[in-house]
C-alpha cells in the first residue's frame, strides 16, 4: 500500500486550488466506496487521485503489455482485460463491467477515449446494477452523432456552421453538398473526435480524396464510417464552453478554453481563459452552451466546441459527453476538481452553486507533450524511456514568477514504454501563473526543465510556439502551424543573445566538470588544480546544414573551495554565473548575470564535446582551447548517407496499403503507400518523377523507422 501511495508524483501545490467543489455540494458524504476506471495511463491516475482525496478506493484495469504500468500499480486493485489490441481489452465492456463486480466496485468512471462515449456501454452498465459516472445514454446518443447533435443544437437556439444535416453516402453525394455550401468544406466522421476522421478539401480532387481516407479511418477508430459536410470557416479559433449539470435542475458553465493551436485537427497547447473572447462575448456562448445541454437532459461534466471567427461570432462544433484532456486548465482558474463534480452528481447529489460562484483567476496553459518526431513531420516515436524527469514548480518558480505552480498530469514513469497500440501522449504539462505572459514564461521554463530519453518529443516546438511573436501577442487561429510552421519544425535560430547564454552555460559547465574530475588527480605530486580556463564554443545544430557559430574567447575562473559560483569575462565584461549543479545531474541550471536564469539540459558528453538542450533544441557544443580552434579548419567532413532514391519510413508503423510495383513510372505527388500508425493513415508520396526499382514491403508488413520501403531508379545523367 505504500509503494502505491509514494508511487505517483503528488503534486500538491498544483492541487492547493482545488479546495471550492466541496463547497459547491450541501452533502459532503463519500459518493462511492471503490469505482473501478476502465481506462489506461495518464487520466486513471488522474481520477485516482480525487478518489484517494475523497477516500474512495479504486479500481484499474489492464491489457497484457500495460501489467506494469503505473495507473495498475498506483490503484487498490487491478484485473486484466485482455491482449495489446484495444478491440481485445479497453473497449471489451463485458469485462470491464465483469471487473467491476468482481472487486465490488459501486461505479465506473470510463476516463476519455475508449469506452467514454458509448451509449451502448453506459446501458450495459446500468443493467449490471452498477453506476457510470458520465451523462446518461440518451443525453451521450443525442451529442455523440454530430448530425443528431446539430440538429438538436439548431433546435435549442445555438448558433451552428451551414452544411448538410444528413448521412453522406457516396462521392457524387460529396460533390453535389460541395457545390451547394461551396468551398472550403470540412468532411469529417459523425461519431469521431480527437481529429480523426475529418478532413478539410479546398476542391473536387481533396473533397473525394478526403471523403474516402475519412472514411476509413472512422472505420477503424470508432467502428461508424458514417460522414457529414459542412462549410469550413476559414481562420477560426476553436472555443470551448466547461459546462456542469447535476440532472436536478442546475447547469452551469465554467468559463472558456481556448484550443486553437492545433496540428492535423488534434490541440497542442490551450489556454484559459481565452485572451479573444470578452466578458459579453463568454457569457453569450456560455449561456448558449447550457441551452444546449438542459435541451438533452445533461448531468455531470461536459464540453460544447465552438468556431468563433474574426467578428467573434461563434457557431457550435460538437459537444463531448466525457471529462476533456484539456480539463486540468479550467480546474486552475476556477479552483473546481471536475472529477470531484463528476463522482458526486453520478451519486446523486445536487449542485448549490449559482453561475456567479464560477470565478477565473488568473491564467492557465497545458502542453500536450506527444512522443513524437517534429523534425519529420510530427510522426509517432515509440520505445523505453532511459530517463524521466518531470519539471517542478520549485524549479520554474526559481526562474521565472514565484507564484507559478506547475502540474504534471502523467501516467509514465523512467521505464516506461511508449508502444505502437496506443495514444503517444507522454504527459500533460500544466502551469498557472496571475498572468497570461508570467505563464507563457514559466511553461517555457518546465519545457526547458523536462527531461525526457528514449523518444522523439515534440516538447522543443511547444516551447518555440510559445516564442512566436503572434502566439505572444494572441493572434492565433487553427491554422497557426500550418502558417508559421509550413517546412515543419527543425530547431529554433539562436539570438546572438541566446548564442552567448548557451556558450557561457557550456564553457561554464566544462570548467566546473573539470574542477570536479581534478580531485581524483590532484594526490599527484606536483598537480595543481585548475582554476582559470581559456576557451571557445563552438555551436552547431544536427538538423540544419549551415557552418558552426564560434563564441568570442570565454574566461572562466572557478574557486575551487566554492565551485557554485563562476566568473566569466567575455570582450573585457565580467559576468557572475551561480549554479548548484553537481557532475552527473541532466539540468544545468544556472544564474548568468543580472539574475536571468538559463536552463540547459545535458544529453551527452565527452572529453570536451557536449549534446545540449536548449530552449528545446539539440545543439552539439565543443569547447575547445584558442589552439583547438585553429586546427578543427583541417578536420575532415563527414559525408551522410545518401538516401535520394529510395522511399523510407518516416515513422514505426504497418503497411496499409501499395499502390505501385517495380517497373512502375510515377509523377511527382503521386501515393505509393499508405502506412498507418497510431491509428492515423499517412498517405507516402513520390517527390519527384521517377521509375519505381524495386517495392520491400506488403500490405500487414510491420515497419520501423528509416526502413527502406521502395528503391528508385536512379535518374539518368
Amino acid at each position: 500500500k505504500m509503494q502505491r501511495l509514494l508511487l505517483y508524483r503528488f503534486s500538491v501545490p498544483s492541487f492547493r486550488f482545488l479546495s471550492s467543489t466541496s463547497k459547491a455540494y450541501s452533502d459532503l458524504s463519500k459518493p462511492f466506496d471503490k469505482i473501478l476506471v476502465a481506462n489506461r495511463g495518464e487520466i486513471v491516475c488522474r481520477v485516482i487521485k480525487t478518489a484517494r482525496r475523497l477516500g474512495i478506493k479504486t479500481v484499474a484495469v489492464y491489457s497484457d503489455p500495460d501489467a506494469n504500468a503505473v495507473h495498475v500499480r498506483l490503484a487498490d486493485e487491478a484485473v486484466n482485460v485482455g491482449s495489446a489490441a484495444s478491440s481485445d481489452s479497453y473497449l471489451r465492456m463485458d469485462r470491464i463491467i465483469e471487473a467491476a463486480k468482481k472487486t465490488g466496485a459501486q461505479a465506473i468512471h470510463p476516463g476519455y477515449g475508449f469506452l467514454s462515449e458509448n451509449p451502448e456501454f453506459v446501458r450495459k452498465v446500468e443493467e449490471a446494477g452498477l453506476v457510470f459516472i458520465g451523462p446518461s445514454p440518451s443525453s451521450m446518443r443525442a451529442m455523440g452523432d454530430k448530425i443528431e447533435s446539430k440538429r438538436l443544437a439548431k433546435q435549442a437556439g445555438v448558433n451552428t456552421i451551414p452544411g448538410y444535416l444528413g448521412e453522406v453516402n457516396d462521392e457524387a453525394s460529396v460533390l453535389k453538398i460541395a457545390k451547394e455550401i461551396g468551398y472550403p468544406i470540412m468532411i469529417k466522421a459523425s461519431a469521431g473526435g480527437g481529429g480523426k476522421g475529418m478532413r478539410i478539401a479546398w476542391n473536387d480532387e481533396e473533397a473525394i480524396n478526403g471523403y474516402h481516407l475519412s472514411k476509413q479511418e472512422a472505420k477503424s477508430s470508432f467502428g461508424d464510417d458514417r460522414m457529414l459536410i459542412e462549410k469550413f470557416i476559414d481562420k477560426p479559433r476553436h472555443i470551448e464552453i466547461q459546462i456542469v449539470g447535476d440532472g436536478q435542475g442546475t447547469t452551469l458553465y465554467f468559463n472558456e478554453r481556448e484550443c486553437s493551436i492545433q496540428r492535423r485537427n488534434q490541440k497542442v497547447i490551450e489556454e484559459a481563459p481565452s485572451i479573444f473572447i470578452d466578458t459579453e462575448t463568454r457569457s453569450a456562448m456560455g449561456k448558449q452552451a447550457v441551452q444546449l445541454a438542459n435541451a438533452v437532459q445533461y448531468k455531470s461534466a461536459g464540453t460544447v466546441e465552438m468556431l468563433v471567427d474574426g467578428s467573434r461570432n461563434f457557431y457550435f462544433l460538437e459537444m463531448n459527453t466525457r471529462l476533456q484532456v484539456e480539463h486540468p486548465i479550467t480546474e486552475m482558474i476556477t479552483g473546481h476538481d471536475l472529477v470531484e463534480h463528476m463522482l458526486r452528481i453520478a451519486a446523486g447529489q445536487k449542485l448549490k452553486l449559482r453561475q456567479e460562484d464560477i470565478p477565473v483567476n488568473g491564467w492557465a496553459m497545458e502542453a500536450r507533450v506527444y512522443a513524437e518526431d517534429p523534425t519529420r513531420g510530427f510522426l509517432p516515436s515509440i520505445g523505453r524511456l532511459r530517463k524521466y524527469i518531470e519539471p517542478t514548480t520549485e524549479l520554474v518558480a526559481g526562474s521565472s514568477d514565484s507564484s507559478a505552480v506547475v502540474r504534471c498530469d502523467s501516467g509514465i514513469e523512467e521505464g516506461s514504454e511508449i508502444s505502437v497500440h496506443y495514444d503517444p501522449m507522454i504527459c500533460k504539462l500544466v502551469v498557472h501563473s496571475p498572468t497570461r505572459d508570467a505563464t507563457i514564461a514559466a511553461l517555457a521554463k518546465a519545457l526547458d526543465s523536462y527531461v525526457i530519453r528514449g523518444v522523439a518529443h515534440n516538447a522543443g516546438f511547444v516551447r518555440a510556439v510559445l516564442e512566436h511573436p503572434r502566439y505572444k501577442d494572441g493572434n492565433i487561429t487553427t491554422n497557426f502551424i500550418a502558417e508559421e510552421f509550413p517546412e515543419g519544425f527543425k530547431g529554433i535560430q539562436l539570438s546572438p543573445h541566446d548564442l552567448q547564454q548557451l556558450s557561457i552555460s557550456a564553457a561554464v559547465l566544462h570548467a566546473r566538470r573539470s574542477v570536479v574530475e581534478s580531485f581524483t588527480t590532484d594526490q599527484i605530486v606536483g598537480y595543481v588544480r585548475p582554476t582559470k580556463f581559456q576557451v571557445v564554443a563552438r555551436v552547431s545544430q544536427p538538423l540544419i546544414e549551415e557552418e558552426p557559430s564560434f563564441s568570442d574567447p570565454i574566461e572562466v575562473t572557478i574557486d575551487p573551495k566554492d565551485a557554485a559560483v563562476a566568473s566569466v569575462r567575455v570582450n573585457d565584461k565580467e559576468t557572475r554565473v551561480e549554479s548548484d549543479w553537481k557532475s552527473g545531474n541532466a539540468i544545468f541550471s544556472a544564474s548568468v548575470g543580472e539574475g536571468e536564469r538559463v536552463i540547459v539540459q545535458i544529453v551527452s558528453r565527452n572529453a570536451h564535446s557536449y549534446t545540449l538542450q536548449f530552449m528545446g533544441t539539440f545543439f552539439i557544443v565543443d569547447v575547445l582551447t584558442p589552439r583547438e580552434v585553429e586546427l578543427s579548419k583541417f578536420m575532415p567532413i563527414v559525408k551522410k548517407d545518401d538516401h535520394s532514391n529510395s522511399l523510407i519510413s518516416p515513422m514505426p508503423g504497418s503497411i496499409l496499403a501499395v499502390h505501385v510495383k517495380p517497373g512502375d513510372q510515377v509523377v511527382a505527388g503521386q501515393s505509393l503507400i499508405v502506412v498507418e500508425a497510431m491509428k492515423m493513415q499517412n498517405v507516402l508520396r513520390a517527390t519527384a518523377n521517377t521509375t519505381i526499382k524495386s517495392v520491400n514491403v506488403q500490405p500487414g508488413s510491420s515497419v520501423v523507422v528509416d526502413e527502406v520501403l521502395i528503391e528508385f531508379e536512379p535518374p539518368k545523367k
